[in-house]
C-alpha cells in the first residue's frame, strides 16, 4: 500500500470514530478572541495611518522651508564692491 492509501485509511479511520466533545464556551471564547483580533488590527491601521500621515506633513514643511529644488547661489566669485 502507499504512502498516500495509508494516509487516507488513517484518516477514514480518524472520521468514523466518535468526535470528542467541545466545550459550550468555545464559540464565546472565539468570537471574542476574534474581535480582540479585529480591534488590534485596527489600531495598528490608524497608528501606521497617523505615522505616515505625519512623515508626509514634516517632509512637506521641510521642502516648504528649505527649497531644495533652488539652485544654491554660486559662491565662486567675490562680491564687486568700490567700483
Amino acid at each position: 500500500m502507499s504512502g498516500t492509501g495509508r494516509k487516507e485509511d488513517e484518516v477514514r479511520r480518524m472520521l468514523e470514530t466518535s468526535h470528542p466533545p467541545v466545550p459550550a464556551e468555545l464559540a464565546a471564547r472565539a468570537a471574542e478572541r476574534g474581535e480582540r483580533l479585529l480591534r488590534r488590527r485596527r489600531a495598528l491601521r490608524r497608528l501606521w495611518l497617523v505615522t505616515a500621515t505625519a512623515a508626509v506633513v514634516a517632509f512637506t514643511v521641510w521642502a516648504v522651508v528649505v527649497q531644495p529644488w533652488q539652485v544654491p547661489p554660486a559662491e565662486t566669485t567675490p562680491p564687486l564692491d568700490g567700483w
